[in-house]
């Protein structure tokens, strides 16, 4: 979406239109457009909301980043030897010595 809107909701509420002796309905081009205004001002909210949430999370990762660069490094090792130990100790309980 890199392409720039053509018509801003004023513009659409104050296009007006030719009239010939064979045209258009005035009242169902009036409502027509009323409802593409109403769109118009949907997307419009939508892509500020959406614009929001970009800086909002563009921010958290920044942060989570900066934490993770401050956190002290784990040795590797030792957390996949702890999970194995609490894992053998829970089969112990549950299981007994039928293992």
């Amino acid at each position: 979406m890199n392409q720039e809107l053509k018509f801003t909701t004023k513009e659409i509420l104050e296009k007006d239109f030719k009239t010939s002796m064979r045209g258009y309905n005035a009242d169902e081009v009036d409502k027509f457009l009323d409802a593409i205004i109403q769109d118009y001002e949907v997307f419009n909210r939508k892509i500020k909301e959406l614009e929001e949430e970009n800086v909002h999370l563009k921010r958290d990762l920044k942060k989570a980043s900066e934490r993770q660069k401050q956190a002290p490094a784990q040795p590797v090792g030792s957390t996949n030897y702890d999970i194995l130990q609490r894992l053998s100790n829970l089969e112990k309980a549950v299981f007994g010595n039928k293992l």
